[in-house]
C-alpha cells in the first residue's frame, strides 16, 4: 500500500469536483471548457457506465464494495511494480469515489462532456478508472515484471 496516497488523492479530487459541479454548474447547466472539444455539463447518473442499472444506487454501491474486496483478495498475492501499483491505486480511488456517491446520494455526479463526438458524460473517478485500467492492461500484456507473485511471508519488493 505504498501508493495509497494516489487513491486518496483521486477520491479527494473526485469528491471536490463533484461538489463544485453541484454547487456552481448545476444552476448553469453547461459551460464550454475547451470550445468545440470539451465542455462541462451537470448530470446525475443513477446507473453505472452509460446509465446501465439506473435507479439501483444501493445495489451498485454494494457491487462496487464487493468488487473492491475481491480485487484486494486477488492482488495481495502480488508485489506490484511501480506502474501496476499506480494503476491499481488509480482504479481504487475511482471506485471508492463513485461508490461513496452511490451510497450517500443514490447517484453519481458527472460533469465532463467530450464535444468532438457524442460520448457519455463522465467525472474524475471515471477518468481515473479508465486510465488505471489501461495502465493495468499494459502491464499485464507488456510488462510482466510488474507482477511478481509473493512467496509465503515475502514482504520485499514494491507493493501497490
Amino acid at each position: 500500500m505504498k501508493r495509497l496516497w494516489i487513491a486518496l488523492g483521486v477520491v479527494a479530487l473526485d469528491q471536490s469536483s463533484k461538489w463544485l459541479a453541484a454547487r456552481y454548474l448545476a444552476p448553469a447547466g453547461a459551460a464550454p471548457l475547451i470550445p468545440g472539444m470539451l465542455g462541462l455539463r451537470y448530470a446525475e447518473n443513477t446507473g453505472m457506465a452509460f446509465s446501465m442499472l439506473s435507479g439501483q444506487g444501493w445495489l451498485l454501491g454494494a457491487l462496487s464494495g464487493a468488487l473492491i474486496l475481491l480485487a484486494w483478495l486477488f492482488l495481495r498475492r502480488y508485489a506490484l511494480g511501480k506502474v501496476a501499483g499506480t494503476a491499481v491505486m488509480l482504479m481504487l480511488g475511482g471506485a471508492v469515489g463513485n461508490m461513496l456517491d452511490r451510497f450517500f446520494t443514490g447517484y453519481v455526479v458527472d460533469m465532463f462532456e467530450i464535444l468532438l463526438f457524442r460520448f457519455a458524460i463522465f467525472n474524475v473517478a471515471d477518468a481515473a478508472l479508465t486510465v488505471g485500467a489501461m495502465m493495468l492492461g499494459i502491464t499485464i500484456l507488456w510488462m510482466p515484471e510488474e507482477w511478481r507473485e509473493k512467496k509465503h511471508g515475502d514482504t520485499t519488493g514494491e507493493a501497490a
